[in-house]
């Protein structure tokens, strides 16, 4: 826009070499009119700036396109202290493979706690318990270390890209304080800067920071804290800062462990286990205040562990970690519940971490306890959102500690 502006100030108001002669005045008054005409031209496109922004004044929140587009999935081996990779070959409804991509599994001399992939693809991170590294994702799945763009930090246990892609928040902290890190994301090296960190407390209640989530607006980030119950941040995209909005207490008897948000921002999942045990459904208003829809909690066995919702938000599915079980729902008007038909379906031993691949045609469960380590389901098209087992893995160390699963991004 600067230098549509430039060019047009830039415009030669001398006068034109013609055959004919012409008056100086009639000269001077071919150049006052060029400059009327070159003044509406700066006045239009000021007033165009001011109604559309330019690049560099406004940012938008709209998610970011993958530059890797394969179909692969990682799994964090806290046993065998690895990452497994595999990518997804889709078929027909109940038929597909995982198959591991070239160097999987990668061996690390660390124990990996959580990980999330970059909006772009292009990178993983994994943490452990004092620092996060970041992996460059191949065009074929394989994971390549990256020198020099891990970052210290202590006690990740949960870790969420920004839908705009430029930013990564992590959770961790204590018993008495759960601490939010924001690090903004070098595109071209998916290096990490530390930014901003965002701190709560919570009275009479031991923290465990379980799970961060930030919600498809990009304004909100949710945290859940175990028996420390759950807290809502504002979050600004363009500086990366954080605002408590709003913390939700529970019993020293219950556990809020994981996350999902619909699409829309409309509504918040929380996987919940303990007392009240089951998933537990929030209206999301202004400013990220939840309020609990009638109903809530949903029936999960009582010990849900993790909730995601597959890629329409018709369909949400939570992991019971006690009984290896998924159970499925179909999500209704106004966010709530109605058990699937066939759910709960089996699992792998005390299954802990759900994703979707990027089709959305596929459900991804990763078990500590293996037996499968990993698991894979389509969705059945006569009877919608029930499972089908469609394709499964377990490693060579069984059980390996497959702890977390995470899918790379859908096209936008």
């Amino acid at each position: 826009m600067a230098q549509i502006i430039e060019e047009r100030r830039t415009i030669n108001f001398e006068k034109s070499a013609v055959a004919e002669k012409i008056t100086a005045r009639a000269s001077m008054s071919k150049r006052w009119a060029a400059g009327v005409q070159q003044l509406a031209w700066m006045a239009f496109a000021v007033a165009a700036m001011a109604l559309t922004g330019c690049d560099g004044f406004f940012v938008p929140n709209v998610p970011v396109p993958p530059v890797t587009t394969g179909n692969y999935v990682y799994v964090a081996n806290t046993v065998t202290n690895s990452v497994s990779g595999y990518a997804v070959a889709t078929g027909t409804t109940g038929t597909a493979t995982l198959t591991a991509v070239p160097g999987s599994p990668v061996s690390l001399q660390y124990t990996p706690v959580a990980m999330a992939i970059s909006r772009s693809n292009k990178f993983l991170y994994v943490s452990s318990v004092g620092s996060i590294n970041v992996y460059s994702i191949g065009s074929n799945g394989s994971l390549t270390a990256t020198n020099g763009t891990g970052v210290t930090a202590i006690n990740v246990t949960s870790m969420d890209v920004s839908p705009d892609g430029q930013w990564l928040l992590s959770l961790g902290g204590t018993s008495v304080l759960a601490q939010i890190n924001v690090y903004q994301i070098n595109a071209s090296t998916g290096a990490l800067t530390l930014t901003n960190t965002g701190q709560t407390s919570v009275a009479n209640a031991v923290i465990v920071p379980r799970m961060l989530r930030i919600s498809p607006s990009g304004t909100l980030v949710f945290a859940a804290l175990g028996t420390g119950g759950d807290v809502v941040f504002n979050f600004d995209t363009t500086t990366g800062t954080l605002f408590n909005s709003q913390n939700l207490a529970v019993s020293a008897t219950t556990s809020d462990n994981g996350l999902a948000v619909d699409n829309a921002t409309a509504n918040l999942y929380i996987a919940r286990s303990g007392t009240g045990g089951g998933v537990r459904v929030f209206r999301i208003g202004t400013g990220g205040s939840l309020s609990e829809i009638a109903r809530s909690p949903f029936a999960s066995g009582g010990q849900a562990y993790t909730v995601v919702l597959d890629s329409t938000g018709k369909y949400a599915y939570a992991a019971n970690r006690a009984n290896s079980t998924i159970y499925g729902y179909a999500v209704g008007t106004g966010g709530g519940l109605t058990a699937l038909d066939g759910s709960p379906y089996g699992s792998g031993l005390q299954v802990s971490s759900l994703d979707i691949d990027n089709t959305g045609a596929y459900l991804l469960a990763a078990a500590s306890g293996g037996k499968p380590d990993l698991s894979m389901y389509s969705f059945d098209t006569t009877t919608p959102g029930m499972l089908i087992p469609a394709a499964s893995v377990t490693m060579g160390t069984d059980p390996a500690g497959s702890m977390f699963v995470v899918a790379m991004h859908s096209g936008q």
